[in-house]
């Protein structure tokens, strides 16, 4: 039994319940490990995340998936949250996404996506996101399947197209997947709860949802259209940055340090950093 096998589990069983969970939006060891002590099932670690955390640039792919692995493994030490990640196009074509798959398994995920979206983004397309065909698509999942060793780390087939081209093409898409071996479909855009049904109806793994119209932020209807998780954006990264953003201006215009609000209390700080398993170490080893 790998040290993971007990976090691919619980995810395992998130899929499997009749309920669905929001992911804590994570990126870095302390947000791991907040979503873990606060009490998250899961915590979702996405490229976009991993281009700001690390690079502090724009989800442009320009993040390696040496960088995006490591970044997971330290998250994977410091946390027992099952962590699902978005690896994108798995980092190049189906054979890279094959290696992409071995990495991050050994970086402990307990999940991760493969899209089918055309990137990074080709010459001359303006800006203008465009879909691989489908069977491109199905040649990337069978190489993620293919990649995996860990017959419970969770693969899921990404697709934007209720967003890009069709419901219909989705449903194409996500059949297809299934049938190239996914435990999961991730779907990103659907438009409308009669969207979703329409998916749901056709589509017998279970979805996972990468945000939706507010009026589908229902986790019973959800979980009753096989929806497993929902994510709800990533507050937690923009909070984080206004809020050093905010300390910071304010210790430069003059504001003593004693009087800067909002920071996390020793309590807080020595749970989170668990200086009182450190201080028991020091004391029997020192």
């Amino acid at each position: 039994m790998s040290r993971w096998s007990n976090r691919r589990r619980k995810f395992r069983e998130i899929l499997a319940a009749q309920h669905c969970v929001y992911p804590a939006s994570v990126y870095d060891p302390i947000s791991a490990r907040i979503a873990e002590n606060i009490g998250y099932e899961m915590g979702m670690y996405a490229g976009s995340l991993a281009a700001l955390a690390v690079l502090a640039a724009p989800d442009l792919i320009l993040l390696t998936q040496t960088e995006f692995a490591q970044q997971a493994h330290r998250m994977g030490r410091a946390s027992e949250l099952p962590l699902f990640a978005d690896a994108d196009h798995g980092y190049g074509n189906a054979l890279n996404v094959k290696r992409t798959v071995e990495e991050l398994e050994f970086a402990g995920l307990a999940g991760l996506a493969i899209e089918d979206t055309d990137l990074p983004q080709p010459f001359g397309q303006d800006g203008k996101a465009s879909l691989l065909s489908i069977e491109e698509g199905v040649g990337k999942m069978r190489a993620a399947i293919e990649g995996r060793s860990d017959p419970d780390l969770v693969i899921a087939g990404r697709t934007s197209a209720a967003a890009m081209t069709s419901i219909e093409d989705a449903i194409a898409r996500a059949k297809a997947y299934v049938g190239a071996g996914v435990d999961a479909i991730f779907l990103v855009g659907v438009p409308s709860r009669e969207a979703l049904e329409a998916v749901a109806a056709e589509i017998e793994v279970p979805l996972l949802l990468g945000g939706g119209a507010k009026d589908m932020r229902d986790p019973a209807w959800l979980a009753g259209h096989g929806v497993r998780f929902l994510l709800r954006g990533h507050h937690t990264f923009t909070a984080s940055v206004q809020a050093i953003h905010d300390t910071m201006q304010a210790l430069r215009d003059g504001v003593e340090p004693e009087d800067i609000t909002g920071t996390a209390s020793g309590d807080l700080m020595r749970t989170l950093i668990k200086d009182g398993d450190y201080a028991r170490q020091g004391k029997d080893w020192l």
